[in-house]
């Protein structure tokens, strides 16, 4: 990366031609509250031996500690990685790939990316799939500008209340300075998307209902009835996916109506890595396809019949002519895409249904055995997947705190995003955490109520 030092005069001249009197007015649009109101904090220049020095030193404090039992979800999920993965990645093929602008040099990526849309497609039941998506995060804002588009003059978009928090703020920051109305849908008493208020909430201005599957507090959502009152009035049904490993043993959303379904691959053979890089997907319907946001890779023939593949039905100003884009979404994610690939064929349509199975029984084992603690109890009598909201006898930081002191993460606090959940902490369980460890949960749990 290109060091380019810039002298007074020359910022105070760009400045001048932008129309900003100072550089800190260019971050206006960020709140008060979200900048450091001091210079950072940067050592002085060290020598290139003294740097690398530094680093490792830096390094060695990101050792993992594997004593410690974890069961943090909330949209990031521990799943096992199979060790092939990374030994086909470290090609340099895939860790080099870029841009597939020019084809005739580019099949292994476009193939990999083709692959990695026909699977996505397999798992939610869907007709078209793209990629190049960040995260799942930045695909349920983009099929909600989708959404709107394919509506046109629709201005309306629903949210369930159960839709991941961090979902919720990433829609509304896309839609900050549009002509928009963010409609939040209440949950109803067992955890799901309350049917009644979706009907009464739904117009004729609605574009879309956005709910999530499993919801965030690990809900299952019923999204055949929902899909079923979204089309009555005229509206697509979006669905977002933050754990898509539960499509495995649910019903995929495109077999219950679903018109367009996004999600986080992450659980798919990424690596967790303080929160990211994820691999965002959203998959539609055929009718829908030219409306859909980053890049589709087509399967064609060349002029001697040979089996190959293109960019397809994406135009120019995806990639340079931003201001006229339906979408500036086209980063390639390649390596990450090729990670899901592998690893959704290395289990393929036998081994993830057994998969998700198995997370399925392991956090029902532990839900049944937690349900039945003094002073715990269970706030949802829906179904969940691999995740659960229990509550607490006492607030939740002081049962985390309690149990961190056990070397045990037990969870995640729901007081800022679910204050209405007395004591309500949420609870994943996936196939890395053995029976030792579920029981061990639960002596630590019964403790903490003391």
């Amino acid at each position: 990366m290109r060091y380019l030092p810039h002298c007074d005069q020359g910022i105070r001249s760009m400045l001048d031609t932008i129309g900003v009197e100072k550089i800190n007015d260019l971050f206006s649009g960020i709140p008060e509250n979200c900048r450091l109101p001091r210079d950072l904090e940067l050592h002085a220049p060290l020598a290139e031996a003294d740097l690398q020095r530094h680093f490792q030193a830096l390094a060695a404090e990101n050792s993992v500690d594997d004593s410690w039992s974890r069961f943090l979800g909330g949209g990031y999920y521990d799943h096992h990685i199979p060790a092939v993965i990374d030994h086909l990645i470290s090609r340099s093929e895939f860790y080099t790939a870029y841009t597939p602008y020019q084809p005739e040099i580019s099949q292994g990526t476009l193939q990999a990316v083709f692959e990695f849309q026909t699977l996505i497609c397999q798992l939610t039941g869907m007709e078209i799939s793209n990629a190049s998506l960040y995260d799942g995060a930045s695909a349920c804002a983009e099929a909600v500008l989708m959404a709107l588009r394919c509506s046109r003059k629709r201005s309306k978009v629903l949210l369930s209340r159960g839709l991941q928090p961090r979902y919720r703020e990433v829609v509304m920051t896309y839609v900050r300075y549009l002509d928009v109305e963010l409609v939040e849908v209440p949950l109803a008493a067992d955890g799901r998307t309350d049917e009644d208020a979706v009907k009464q909430l739904l117009d004729e201005d609605v574009a879309a209902l956005v709910i999530g599957y499993p919801n965030y507090l690990g809900v299952v959502e019923e999204i055949e009835s929902l899909s079923r009152l979204a089309h009555a009035s005229g509206a697509r049904m979006l669905v977002a996916a933050a754990e898509p490993l539960a499509m495995a043993l649910y019903r995929s959303p495109g077999e219950q109506g679903a018109d367009i379904v996004v999600g986080e691959g992450q659980s798919f053979g990424l690596p967790l890595s303080y929160g990211g890089p994820g691999v965002g997907f959203i998959a539609v319907r055929q009718k829908d396809m030219r409306s859909l946001p980053g890049r589709l890779v087509g399967e064609t023939v060349d002029k001697d019949g040979e089996r190959g593949f293109v960019l397809t039905l994406s135009t120019r100003e995806q990639h340079i002519r931003r201001e006229k884009a339906t979408s500036n979404i086209c980063s390639n994610q390649g390596i990450c895409a090729v990670m899901v690939s592998i690893y959704l064929s290395l289990l393929g349509k036998n081994g993830l249904p057994q998969l998700a199975r198995d997370n399925y029984s392991r956090a029902a084992y532990l839900r049944e055995q937690i349900a039945v603690l003094p002073g715990y109890s269970l706030p949802f009598a829906a179904s969940v997947f691999n995740e659960f909201v229990i509550s607490c006898p006492r607030p939740a930081s002081e049962v985390l705190q309690r149990l961190e002191r056990d070397k045990i993460l037990a969870g995640i606090d729901l007081i800022n995003d679910y204050p209405e959940i007395k004591n309500g902490l949420l609870i994943c369980v996936t196939e890395q955490n053995d029976r030792a460890q579920l029981d061990r949960l639960v002596d630590a749990l019964k403790g903490a109520a003391a």
